[in-house]
């Protein structure tokens, strides 16, 4: 029933003229809306479970994206607009004013729809590419993002152009003459987006990297890339987002390579106590020789230095004649021995333990080696175990650790007893 038909049937029935059109025109548009929300609620309740579920039983690997980014429903708002379309032709005069104010918001709604449309579809894109390249997603947000952006602009100028009945491509025109203007208001947006195609390109940063960035209280996993911000987790669960340009105009670190290497470093010193360094005598070098890891090194190195003394006729009549040995150098030695027995150390990367320069703390005696697990609380149980065995160990050998005078260190001070350290009977563990 058209327009005119329903308003001479009104008419008939003795309505005046001017409420008789004003029903008629109610009566069409109630029509149209209920056939447009019907033809809706039949599409999304039938239409699209029916292909949700195709697309499931087929376990496409892109159709969680599809569903969570609600490609569908999105795409599903274009079913009112045709019904609406179809039933303003056949039921409204085409000259008539709502006709043409009608066509406008259609017209609009498409505009706006298809936009939404395309930005779903760039964020499905965007994950299916992350999951099956993970190690490459952040090559494409970038430029799903900026693809978005120019979705967005596109849809205003349209919207422009249809609300004032001109030509979009006039539009067009007016913003290329203020292009200054547009870079400026974009700055950052542009800046962003160079910025990750250079990430990109050299490969310097990715989804699930581990970046240290002092200046922004940046330090953990990076779980999103844009091309406006990298947004990280830290390890207090915290989120920090760096602007995109930031990561190549300043400098940050990327724990990647660690990662990849299949080892995690331990670096850490203990501080020998200065006054606790001396020779060893032939009785307590015997004594460690009971420790079954430095037997081996002990005997064969004491044996040297007998020989080398006699073969120069070096008298022992002091310790500095000749060669002596040391306890912080025996101790040196059972801790790389001990390291090499450590079955959670790498013994093909860097494997040192070393003097550093003497400070007002004592002499640093420096661990560098790997760790075969990565997880930071198996690394840091790792870590642990090693120095606590060493530092237990230290008095063994007649060292102590340095530390800051406590109440101990001053009733020492007022102490008659003014032995030096000796070695503890106990027997040494040599277990890893």
């Amino acid at each position: 029933m058209t327009y005119n038909t329903l308003n001479t049937w009104l008419s008939q029935l003795g309505l005046r003229e001017t409420f008789a059109e004003s029903l008629s025109l109610t009566l069409i548009v109630l029509g149209i809306l209920v056939l447009a929300i019907l033809s809706t609620l039949i599409v999304r309740r039938t239409v699209i479970p029916v292909i949700v579920q195709m697309i499931q039983k087929n376990n496409f690997r892109w159709y969680g994206p599809l569903i969570d980014h609600k490609f569908f429903h999105t795409l599903s708002w274009f079913v009112p607009l045709s019904v609406i379309h179809i039933c303003k032709d056949l039921l409204l005069q085409p000259d008539s004013t709502f006709s043409l104010l009608l066509s406008r918001v259609l017209l609009a709604g498409v505009v706006i729809i298809a936009t939404l449309t395309i930005s779903a579809l760039l964020s499905t894109i965007n994950d299916i590419f992350r999951r099956i390249f993970k190690s490459r997603s952040a090559a494409i947000r970038g430029y799903t993002d900026a693809a978005r952006i120019v979705s967005y602009i596109f849809c205003a100028i349209f919207l422009v152009a249809i609300i004032t009945g001109r030509s979009p491509w006039g539009l067009l025109s007016l913003l290329g003459g203020l292009t200054a203007i547009i870079l400026l208001i974009f700055k950052d947006t542009l800046l962003g987006f160079v910025a990750h195609i250079q990430l990109s390109a050299t490969d310097m940063i990715r989804l699930g990297d581990w970046i240290e960035m002092p200046q922004y209280g940046a330090d953990g996993d990076v779980i999103d890339i844009s091309i406006h911000c990298v947004r990280v987790q830290n390890w207090d669960k915290t989120i920090t987002s760096i602007p995109t340009y930031a990561l190549i105009s300043n400098s940050f670190k990327n724990w990647r390579g660690m990662s990849e290497s299949g080892g995690r470093r331990i670096k850490r010193a203990i501080n020998i106590d200065l006054a606790t360094i001396r020779f060893m005598s032939d009785e307590e070098i015997e004594t460690l020789c009971k420790i079954n890891i430095l037997e081996k090194y002990l005997r064969p190195k004491q044996k040297e230095i007998v020989e080398y003394n006699k073969r120069h006729e070096i008298e022992d009549s002091s310790p500095l004649n000749g060669r002596k040995q040391t306890n912080i150098g025996i101790f040196r030695a059972y801790t790389q021995e001990f390291l090499r027995r450590n079955p959670h150390l790498h013994s093909n990367m860097t494997f040192l333990v070393r003097q550093l320069t003497p400070t007002e703390t004592g002499l640093p005696i420096e661990i560098y080696v790997f760790s075969k697990d990565q997880n930071w609380a198996n690394y840091e149980a790792i870590q642990a175990d090693i120095f606590d065995h060493l530092l237990a160990a230290l008095p063994y050998f007649g060292l102590r650790v340095f530390q800051n005078p406590s109440s101990f260190d001053f009733r020492s001070a007022f102490s008659r007893d003014t032995q030096r350290p000796e070695l503890p009977t106990t027997k040494l563990t040599n277990t890893p």
